[in-house]
């Protein structure tokens, strides 16, 4: 019996200890007993765009690695032996070179934590060594080290021909093709049915334990399984093609064929990312402002208002302002909102080339259609979804650029069908007919199935199909291809990249929502008092009804005169809630939001970008961050790949060397680093035989196109899939040996001056599992070699150790690099015999042709050449991040706000780093999650949950814990029977990696986060995929960086780079929160402080809604003589400084725990209120009670208001006073202003409104208060009065109940030094230390080449010949 069929999921295999027998469970349920050691892995064809995955890890670790270990070596025995004449010295390391913990081999399990201790210590290290799975990373362990895989089990099995294994196989073989079924997109619950014995129920299996169906004696036979329905399936039948659900629904477009496409009715080419439009403003709007309860309770007043005999204020006092401050609300969200239709205007505005007959026009972005053919040129956007038909590149390929859309820094490399390919002029695409069958607009941004129906022309009629490799999203760039043709298929909002992204949300702060909250209970109060003293009317009317018959009352009205004075108390007393509030709330935050634009500390002059708050609703929110979510591509990274050292034969060199650092000879030994300079030196000399063949090495071993472009640096600009490709070439261009010509069969590279040609015999790919590259070259000198480039682990196990080469201190060197941040490989060579080659290139040449998994067999033949290197030395990249980002993230960090990074990117590069940006530190543990089904991923996540609980008793430092987790894992996660662990393990832990997410899961961890955790949420992304992310997190801010403005232009705030976040958050955040929440409580104090004297006074006036105060002082006491200090202390208040908010990050944690604006804050002020409203009623009352002048008249009522209300008016002013920490001009203004404002105002108004009939009250009322001594007596005494209790508690809390603030308030006042960078600098030392603890185990391997496919690129490629113009 052959192997096993392809794209199907291997059997589960169980292991035991070294004599026990491997097995498989036939049937039967199994239980927990019977878990897997070896979890099944998937294992798929190339037509499935998916790489074999290496084994899950799960108990596997258990076993005896030695067992493993000499399994392993006899088997590359048996397979050299076989391919060599004669034997092969072994290689392989022994098990006592693997204990010494130099390195770690295959065959031994990498990177495992020393945690051993003793005493009391060894439990909570056992449970340290239990959550840190760094060592179980997939892509930091190859294949090998999980011992063989589940199909080398299987292959070894079928070899045998034992018939006992028959029922095995045919048992084998249907679970594999059942799940392969399922993978293909039936239904589960099809696929459980087929699979469960005697009908079980599909609940009472999990997916690892699925019981196996015997096979009846008719189905014993090679042919095709039964479907659901019981009849078999035809391998003929045709499958449903298109469609996410499988159900053959699909789209037709016609090419270039507008007027058939426009039939169809498809969405136009027009994106709008803005909040409103012209039919959505007003209802939108409405509806945003009418969800603040204090807008529905004025509208209501000022309906209630209207009603004739019921108000006894002005009609107009309510609705007026309230006109004005939605009319000022209004106008503010049409200017910020312009902005976003602005920036969408000048997109839609792009410029697109459209075939128009023969020729080639231009159109905007907006006018291009579906169906439309379109040529895009090297650098340009791609301006909708498109299929390829061909470019400028051999074979129809080109290169795109997707950080916009996945966060991955590669290039990707896409290719027209071969039929396609030829078409190079617009007279060739003008008689392509035909039309595409493609599947519904979706959001995956992987996937997408379809075909290209050519109806007659140059291709004739027949029909291909279509996969993603012909698709070029909208958001990606042309890089390094002159011109592509494409055909539109997908437009505007239904583009992959817009069904990713959500509309523009309505985002409501924190602080609003408890503000809501406390209206209403305020409004509860106003309900109270209003009923209480509708009742009290009632009752004391009735009651004293034969002294009240001046008053002609109407007799049998009892009920609804009681109404009509529930009415009139509700208007009497409505402002209890600020009208002024929303308004004030709105200018202040405006002009927050413009002191952030004027910030020149977050100017980027490099890009003449600066800060911009898109939206200024938002900016308390950033004072109350709890959780940061980062993009790691553009965000933490500037997106740029460097070659800045390198180690050969022992010796460091540097582009750039510390006088600190130049070499220098010690005790006969050469300590430090030499620079470039005289790296070139020593090729020259006796010392050159090393780095010549070590740079030789990286201009030749690689699969980069060389194009001659006279702008490029150097006249060549290198297509490299890879970014670190592209940094060693141009390293190797540094030492003067240019690569500057590739053909299908050789390379030309430029030794100092010389060309030599290098013949390409083979290529060894790249993939996670072997974390390594090879090409075997014939030299200029004859001599076949093999050069080898990879991670560390991988290279050193494979060198010849006879041949002396400095491994110590190349490992040294990595270290220290890798100390730098730096991205790591190890360079190693080979010389080959030409007998050797031939051997093993009839190998290579047959696995490169087998049909069943021919991936795994060309990483096992690659495996049998890349042995008994040479070791050269070492590479060191610097992948740029932005300036600051460390300093940034570890102070954001000690804030008490945590990061999590989602990034598209590989997860050994995001970890990478994560180290380098401090994100993780050298002690954390790292809990490492790459499971491949939900329930793996279930149980992963619980077992770690279970640990961290089990040791929460052991003092586990829960601050050293970080979580990584992939895309795949991750959709798992985020089910909802998962999620609440995810969350809760993630919470738990000090940082949060996801790789490989795709835009919809960024913006789905977030909403998670946002659901289940009251907390706030910020976003963070430079690109278009980062954008759903940005607008599902409360506050979105987005860098204007090198993927495009897309994430700017939908981000609430903008900022030019990373490290700027710093002051935004700490500085600007933290004033903005404590500023406006002081504003609003402030604002609540006056207005209870006003008019609870009203209701003191009711009780007077037997309830009979007669107001103490004039009506328009009652409006003018909110609109113009308390409304600038609010504004005073909103704007301008510094609590703390600039500079000690980012020397105490510390401080930033009071507002995440809302210690300035909460429930109680609220109801203290609101209490304190009261208490002054008492004393100014009731003693103003006592001392104006016998109040006769000197000419023996009365003042009489407004005399007696306008003393009270002068008295209150002063009281406020002080209390602003007492509470503002920082004084500016504005703020005198502002307070004192305010009351000289109120005096000069008296009299005026007191000449004026009389005259114009607008009021009569105060008429002649001035001489009798400002020649009045009490007045002055009066105001003086009952603000003194009330200000004693408030400065005594100030005082009592600055004293005895010290805040954090308050000490760094005094170190600010008396200019205290501070002794912290002692400290640091032990943190320093100590961290130094953990970090080299780190890097011997990660010496700071990253490498992000793409996986497969790119031999198949460079023997495509003669860069000698003309490239096409494509007209």
């Amino acid at each position: 019996m052959g192997p096993p069929n392809q794209n199907q999921y291997y059997m589960t295999a169980f292991g035991g200890d070294d004599e026990a027998e491997e097995h498989l469970v036939l049937s039967g349920h199994t239980d927990s007993s019977q878990r897997s050691y070896l979890h099944s892995p998937i294992v798929e064809d190339d037509e499935f765009g998916t790489t074999p995955r290496a084994q899950a890890r799960g108990p596997a670790h258990q076993l005896s690695q030695r067992r493993v270990g000499r399994e392993e070596r006899e088997r590359n025995e048996v397979v050299r032996s076989a391919l060599y004449a004669e034997p092969l010295q072994d290689y392989e390391y022994s098990d006592a070179y693997y204990d010494q913990g130099s390195f770690t081999s295959l065959s031994k399990p990498y990177g495992r934590r020393d945690y051993g201790g003793d005493g009391d210590d060894d439990e909570q290290y056992r449970i340290m060594e239990k959550l840190d799975d760094s060592h179980l990373d997939r892509e930091y362990v190859s294949r090998p080290s999980r011992g063989p895989s589940m199909y080398q089990r299987m292959r070894l099995m079928d070899e045998g021909g034992d018939e006992d294994d028959t029922a095995l196989r045919r048992a084998s073989t249907l679970l594999k093709r059942q799940l392969s079924k399922r993978r293909s997109g039936a239904p589960d619950g099809a696929v459980r049915r087929s699979l469960l014995a005697n009908g079980a129920s599909s609940e009472s299996y999990g997916e690892g334990n699925i019981p196996l169906q015997e096979l009846s004696g008719s189905e014993r036979h090679s042919g095709p399984l039964p479907n659901d329905a019981g009849e078999p399936e035809s391998d003929a039948a045709p499958t449903p093609a298109f469609g996410a659900d499988g159900s053959g629904s699909f789209r037709t477009v016609h090419i270039g064929n507008r007027e058939g496409n426009a039939a169809y009715k498809y969405k136009h080419n027009k994106v709008s990312t803005a909040k409103y439009n012209f039919l959505t403003f007003l209802p939108k709007f409405l509806y945003e402002q009418f969800s603040k309860y204090a807008n529905v309770f004025f509208l209501f007043t000022g309906c209630i208002q209207q009603i004739s005999g019921v108000s006894p204020t002005s009609r107009w006092t309510t609705i007026v302002p309230l006109a004005v401050v939605l009319a000022a609300t209004a106008a503010k969200e049409l200017a910020e909102d312009l902005k976003r239709h602005r920036s969408d205007s000048d997109m839609n505005k792009s410029k697109a080339r459209v075939l128009v007959g023969t020729t080639f026009e231009e159109h905007a972005w907006r006018d291009v259609v579906v169906g439309d053919i379109v040529r895009v040129e090297n650098r340009d956007a791609i301006p909708a979804d498109l299929v390829l038909l061909s470019s400028s590149e051999p074979e129809g390929m080109c290169y795109i650029e997707t950080s916009n859309l996945d966060g991955e820094t590669n290039l990707k490399v896409k290719q027209a069908l071969p039929e396609t390919a030829g078409m190079l002029t617009p007279a060739d695409l003008a008689g392509l007919n035909g039309h595409l069958k493609t599947e519904l607009p979706n959001d995956s941004l992987y996937t997408f199935e379809g075909t290209l129906v050519s109806e007659g022309g140059k291709i004739g009629f027949r029909e291909m199909a279509l996969d993603p490799t012909q698709v070029l999203l909208r958001g990606a760039i042309l890089r390094n291809t002159d011109w592509i043709y494409a055909v539109v298929v997908f437009t505007g909002h239904e583009t992959k990249l817009m069904r990713n992204a959500t509309a523009a949300p309505i985002k409501r702060t924190d602080v609003e929502k408890t503000t809501n909250r406390q209206i209403i209970f305020l409004f509860v109060i106003l309900l109270l008092l209003a009923v209480l003293s509708a009742v009290g009317s009632q009752v004391l009317t009735s009651r004293n009804r034969d002294q009240l018959a001046y008053l002609m009352l109407p007799d049998g009205e009892g009920a609804k005169s009681f109404v009509k004075n529930i009415l009139t108390f509700i208007i009497l007393y409505n402002n209890l809630i600020p009208i002024s509030l929303i308004v004030t709330m709105e200018v202040v935050k405006f002009q927050q939001a413009q002191l952030i634009n004027a910030d020149m500390d977050m100017y980027d002059e490099s890009t003449d970008t600066p800060a911009l708050a898109r939206t200024s609703s938002l900016v308390e929110e950033l004072g109350q961050v709890e959780y940061i979510f980062s993009d790691k591509t553009g965000t933490l990274t500037c997106n740029i790949m460097e070659f800045r050292q390198c180690s050969i034969n022992g010796a460091m060199y540097a582009d750039v060397v510390e006088p600190g650092k130049r070499a220098r000879v010690i005790d006969g030994e050469v300590v430090g680093q030499y620079d470039f300079v005289q790296l070139r030196e020593h090729m020259r000399d006796e010392r050159g035989a090393g780095p010549r063949e070590f740079f030789q090495l990286l201009a030749t071993c690689h699969t980069v196109i060389p194009e001659q472009r006279a702008e490029a640096v150097g006249g060549i600009e290198y297509q490299a899939s890879s970014p670190d490709e592209g940094a060693l070439v141009k390293g190797a261009a540094l030492a003067e040996y240019v690569f500057h010509t590739r053909r299908p069969r050789s390379i030309t590279v430029s030794v100092m001056g010389e060309d030599q040609e290098f013949e390409v015999l083979n290529i060894n790919e790249f993939n996670s599992t072997r974390k390594r590259m090879s090409a075997v070259l014939r030299c200029p000198d004859g001599a076949i070699r093999l050069y080898c480039k990879g991670a560390d682990t991988v290279i050193l196990e494979r060198l010849d150790e006879t041949r002396g080469a400095p491994v110590a201190t190349t490992l040294r060197h990595l270290e220290e690099y890798a100390t730098e941040g730096l991205r790591t490989l190890c360079i190693a060579m080979r010389e080959i015999s030409g007998d050797e080659y031939r051997r093993w290139s009839a190998l290579h040449a047959k696995a490169a042709t087998t049909l069943t998994n021919r991936q795994q067999e060309l990483d096992r033949v690659a495996e049998l050449i890349e042995r008994d290197l040479t070791l050269l030395g070492a590479t060191a990249i610097e992948d740029k991040l932005q300036d600051g980002v460390p300093q940034t993230i570890y102070t954001l960090a000690q804030a008490g706000i945590k990061i999590w990074v989602l990034t598209g990117d590989r997860q050994e590069t995001a970890i990478n780093i994560g180290y380098s940006c401090k994100l993780i530190q050298e002690d954390f543990s790292l809990i490492i999650c790459n499971e491949s089904t939900h329930w793996e991923t279930k149980e992963f996540l619980q077992k770690k949950l279970d640990a961290i609980r089990e040791g929460h008793g052991s003092n586990i430092d829960l601050e050293s814990l970080a979580l990584i987790i992939d895309g795949r894992s991750l959709d798992f996660a985020l089910e909802k029977d998962v999620e609440a662990l995810f969350l809760e393990l993630a919470t738990l832990c000090r940082a949060v990696i996801c790789c490989r997410v795709s835009p919809l899961q960024k913006a789905l961890v977030v909403k998670l986060v946002k659901r289940r955790r009251r907390a706030i949420l910020l976003a963070i992304g430079d690109g278009a995929n980062d954008v759903s992310m940005i607008q599902a997190a409360h506050v979105g801010v987005g860098i204007s960086g090198q993927e495009g403005l897309q994430a700017a232009r939908s981000a609430d705030f903008a900022i030019a780079q990373f490290r700027y976040l710093r002051k935004l958050l700490l500085v600007h955040g933290a004033w903005s929160y404590h500023r406006l929440s002081k504003m609003i409580l402030f604002s609540f104090y006056k207005n209870i402080t006003l008019y609870i004297t009203q209701f003191w006074f009711a009780i007077f006036n037997v309830f009979s809604g007669q107001t103490v105060y004039e009506s328009w002082s009652i409006t003018f006491y909110t609109v113009f003589f308390t409304v600038m200090p609010p504004f005073a202390i909103g704007v301008f208040d510094q609590f703390l400084s600039a500079r000690s908010l980012d020397r105490y990050p510390e401080m930033y944690k009071m507002g995440q725990t809302g210690v300035f604006f909460n429930v109680r804050a609220f109801w203290g002020w609101a209490i304190n209120a009261f208490y002054h409203s008492l004393i100014l009623f009731f003693l103003g009352t006592a001392i104006l009670f016998n109040d006769i002048e000197h000419d023996g008249l009365v003042g009489g009522q407004w005399v007696y208001g306008v003393i009270i209300y002068t008295a209150v008016l002063t009281t406020v002013l002080l209390k602003a006073a007492l509470i503002t920490n920082m004084w500016t001009k504005w703020t005198v203004l502002a307070i004192p202003g305010s009351l000289a404002l109120w005096f000069a105002f008296l009299p005026v108004y007191a000449v004026v409104a009389p005259k114009f009939r607008t009021s009569t009250e105060y008429q002649g009322i001035v001489v009798h208060v400002y020649a009045n001594a009490r007045f002055w007596l009066t105001v003086v005494l009952l603000a003194v009065l009330c200000m004693v209790r408030d400065y005594g508690y100030k005082f009592l809390k600055r004293m005895y109940f010290t805040k954090p603030y308050h000490i760094v308030q005094e170190i600010q006042k008396f200019n205290i030094p501070d002794y912290r960078p002692r400290m640091e600098r032990f943190k320093k030392a100590v961290h130094k230390a953990r970090l080299l603890q780190r890097l011997r185990r990660t010496r700071g391997y990253a490498f992000s080449q793409t996986e497969g496919g790119q031999e198949k690129v460079i023997r495509a490629y003669d860069t000698t010949m003309q490239k096409p113009s494509g007209y």
